[in-house]
């Protein structure tokens, strides 16, 4: 096991990661640390992971809500019922909420402790790749709009992430793909070295080594945890945590919630923001290629659907980082190096876009 922390202004938190950790009661017991808990899964999760949980936290344990799985639950309803379930459960403020399973379980369930009672404490236990190095960390919660993705939410930290590297084993191969894309994203925007890591182990990473997954997730965390340290909510640098996700929101969106996955369409979001990136000479075409190169090995999209530009543009312009001025692009300036862009010339976004377009 490997534990790192996310240093913040007035307090740090932990990132336990590594093997069987779901499974270690006494462990789990003292991590989680809160009186009075509600845990909240989906039903896939809870096939595999939620009797050893159950059992480490006890009688401490108040409530267990267990959701269909899918993007469709981080509704408003959704949101709703959790405080029923939390006011059943009688989660005061200083009991905690426990998200036991992927992105969606762990938005909405931080939102939820955001929320209740002006905030309570979560733990991020999260059982999906995307998960583990992405969503987990760094406090972001929110659930979506029909006007675009994540639209309401709040910045709240979870008290720790423990992420069991093992549990991945059991991922849908869809669900697994879709996570290296987040992966990829670190090496694009923050760390070269770490890109060349990656394609220096394409063929591990396509098997699903053990050993290379768990050095995978503990490096993305560390880049993510030095991200989050320096702008915790997001007002300049955190943003280029964002890489390809303007046009991968954008995808979701207008294909409907669910009918692509984030992980993929943040992918081929990445292959557009390379592409912009090349054409307004940030970077060359021979990192562009080599950029769509590892993507393609690790068998992620690197087309988008076809949206006519209109579509696109609409899409868009509902994105968080759009300002009354327009648009606001995370693009590269070589690679392992990511910046909030605010002057895109339209005519050289519009031309990546008609690319596409059908």
């Amino acid at each position: 096991m490997q534990t790192l922390h996310v240093e913040l202004a007035e307090r740090r938190y932990p990132i336990h990661v590594g093997p069987g950790l779901l499974n270690q009661p006494e462990q789990l017991s003292r991590w989680i640390d809160a009186p009075a808990l509600l845990l909240v899964t989906d039903s896939h999760v809870a096939e595999h992971y939620l009797a050893p949980v159950e059992s480490a936290l006890g009688p401490r344990l108040q409530g267990i809500r267990v959701l269909p799985p899918g993007e469709a639950q981080k509704s408003m309803k959704t949101l709703d019922s959790l405080f029923d379930s939390l006011a059943e459960a009688g989660i005061g403020r200083d009991g905690a909420i426990v998200a036991l399973g992927g992105g969606v379980i762990g938005d909405l369930s931080g939102f939820a402790a955001a929320c209740w009672q002006r905030g309570i404490a979560f733990y991020q236990l999260p059982t999906t790749l995307l998960a583990q190095v992405d969503s987990s960390v760094g406090g972001k919660t929110a659930i979506n709009h029909t006007s675009g993705k994540n639209l309401i939410g709040a910045f709240h930290q979870p008290r720790a992430v423990i992420a069991d590297s093992t549990v991945l084993s059991t991922l849908p191969e869809r669900e697994y793909r879709a996570g290296l894309a987040e992966v990829v994203k670190y090496g694009f925007i923050a760390d070269v070295d770490f890109l060349a890591w990656l394609e220096g182990r394409i063929p591990a990473l396509n098997a699903r080594d053990a050993d290379t997954i768990a050095e995978t997730v503990t490096r993305c965390c560390a880049i993510k945890a030095r991200v989050v340290a320096e702008d915790e909510t997001e007002q300049g640098r955190r943003a280029i945590l964002n890489f390809g996700h303007t046009f991968g929101h954008a995808i979701e969106g207008a294909c409907g919630y669910g009918e692509w996955l984030h992980g993929e369409a943040v992918a081929a979001g990445m292959a557009q923001a390379l592409a912009l990136s090349c054409r307004l000479e940030r970077i060359s075409q021979g990192d562009h290629e080599r950029g769509l190169a590892l993507l393609r090995q690790l068998h992620l999209p690197v087309t988008p659907p076809a949206l006519d530009t209109r579509t696109w543009l609409e899409w868009m312009a509902r994105d968080k980082k759009a300002t009354r001025e327009g648009l606001r692009l995370v693009l590269l300036r070589g690679l392992g190096r990511a910046e909030l862009v605010t002057d895109v010339p339209t005519e050289s976004l519009e031309a990546v876009l008609q690319a596409s377009s059908p």
